[in-house]
C-alpha cells in the first residue's frame, strides 16, 4: 500500500522549530538623524552606519526616560558616530518598523531630524557592534540605504538643504 502524500511531506516540516506565538506587543520609541556635511567641493554628503546585519542606515537609538526625541537623536549621533559638534536643524518626520523578538512583536517609531555635522567631520568612529561607518555622496547614500522610509526622508532632507541653502 502506498504512503499517503501528506506523510511524504511531513518529514520536511515536522522537524522545523516552531516560533513561539506572540505573547506581547512592545512599543519602542527611538530617534535619530540624517546627518550631512558639505565636502571641499561643496557637495552634500550623508553619514550612514552599517549595522551588524550589514544594512546601511542612519544613527539612531532608544529614547531614554526624561529625554526628548531631539535630545536622543543628538546623543545617539555622538555615541554612534563620535560627532558631538552638530546643529539640530529640525524635525523631518517619523518612520515605523515592526519586527519580531522571540515571543514579542516590537513596534518601533523613530523620530528623524535633519542634522548638520560641524568641526572635524572626518573624525567619525564606529561603535563595536557596527560593521561600518562612512560619508556617502547623496546619490550613493540613497542607493545604499536599506529602508525605503528613511530614503524618503533623505529626499525631504535634501530638498530642505537646497531650499534653505544649508
Amino acid at each position: 500500500m502506498q504512503q499517503p502524500i501528506t506523510d511524504k511531506f511531513k518529514k520536511y516540516f515536522s522537524n522545523r522549530s516552531k516560533k513561539p506565538s506572540i505573547q506581547e506587543i512592545v512599543r519602542e520609541p527611538t530617534a535619530g538623524g540624517i546627518v550631512f556635511r558639505r565636502n571641499k567641493k561643496g557637495e552634500i554628503e550623508i553619514l550612514l552606519i552599517q549595522d551588524a546585519k550589514d544594512r546601511w542606515t542612519i544613527p539612531k537609538g532608544h529614547i531614554e526616560e526624561g529625554e526628548t526625541a531631539q535630545v536622543t537623536a543628538k546623543r545617539e549621533i555622538g555615541e554612534e558616530a563620535g560627532l558631538d559638534d552638530v546643529d539640530m536643524l529640525g524635525w523631518l518626520g517619523k518612520i515605523h518598523f515592526r519586527y519580531r523578538r522571540l515571543d514579542k512583536l516590537v513596534l518601533m517609531t523613530t523620530q528623524i531630524y535633519l542634522v548638520r555635522a560641524k568641526g572635524d567631520t572626518n573624525a567619525i568612529k564606529k561603535e563595536e557592534w557596527m560593521n561600518g561607518i562612512k560619508w556617502f555622496k547623496f546619490a550613493d547614500a540613497l542607493d545604499a540605504i536599506e529602508y525605503e522610509d528613511i530614503g524618503k526622508l533623505m529626499l525631504l532632507a535634501m530638498k530642505k538643504i537646497r531650499q534653505e541653502n544649508l
